[in-house]
């Protein structure tokens, strides 16, 4: 039986500041790091031993996975860094504190925003100073690639080419792969293996620092699936 580990990354500092996030590239807080240190232990204890790690390239998810390795003595594995396992896109609403966004637009304009499964937030201008396309690590995307905004379900379609172009090799290949990324990237990889419709999807609630773990079959479904 194959194993799949899921972990999003622990709290962040805008978590803690109540702040859109997205792709802006936030570090852990004290207890983030914390998450990410008790997530290794967990894992370490059930037994398990990653053979190859996946992860987004934000440094939240990044640290998280090292905390977590470190914990496991797995710091020698193997580790595959996608931008496709980044966090939604929030488009015009990174940054901005979440109470003072509903406050702004309304309770319902925001919940539609943040749980609706194809409704995108407002895009940043191209030349916005938040927009990727200013950041090196995404200097080799094309224009087309780079989001300005993005729903869940265009979230989930840019997460599958990880899936069945990375991913999917490795567990064949390995008896254990571990998966450390967000929330919505998460949802999406969570979508394609437990077959979840557009309304299970959104209602998907991923909580931060605690490893879930995926029992695979032959055919790659989920047999069993249980949180640590």
């Amino acid at each position: 039986m194959k194993k799949l580990i899921l972990l999003r990354h622990g709290q962040s500092q805008w978590n803690l500041e109540n702040r859109f996030t997205g792709w802006t590239d936030v570090d852990l807080s004290q207890a983030g790091r914390e998450e990410a240190s008790g997530a290794g232990r967990k894992i370490r204890d059930a037994g398990l031993k990653p053979e190859y790690f996946f992860t987004s390239y934000l440094r939240r998810a990044i640290h998280t996975l090292q905390i977590a390795a470190s914990e496991m003595e797995r710091d020698w594995v193997p580790v595959f860094k996608d931008w496709h396992l980044n966090e939604r896109h929030y488009g015009a609403l990174q940054g901005l504190d979440k109470s003072d966004t509903a406050r702004k637009y309304g309770d319902e304009q925001v919940h539609i925003w943040r749980r609706s499964y194809d409704v995108t937030p407002p895009p940043l201008d191209p030349s916005d100073p938040r927009s990727p396309a200013a950041e090196e690590k995404y200097a080799s995307l094309s224009q087309d690639e780079i989001p300005l905004t993005e729903s869940l379900e265009t979230t989930i379609a840019r997460v599958r080419p990880c899936w069945e172009e990375r991913i999917l090799p490795a567990i064949r290949l390995y008896d254990t792969v571990m998966v450390v990324a967000h929330g919505n990237s998460l949802r999406g990889l969570a979508m394609m293996l437990l077959h979840l419709s557009p309304d299970e999807v959104m209602k998907l609630e991923i909580p931060t620092g605690a490893p879930w773990i995926l029992e695979l079959d032959g055919r790659m479904n989920a047999e069993k699936n249980y949180y640590l």
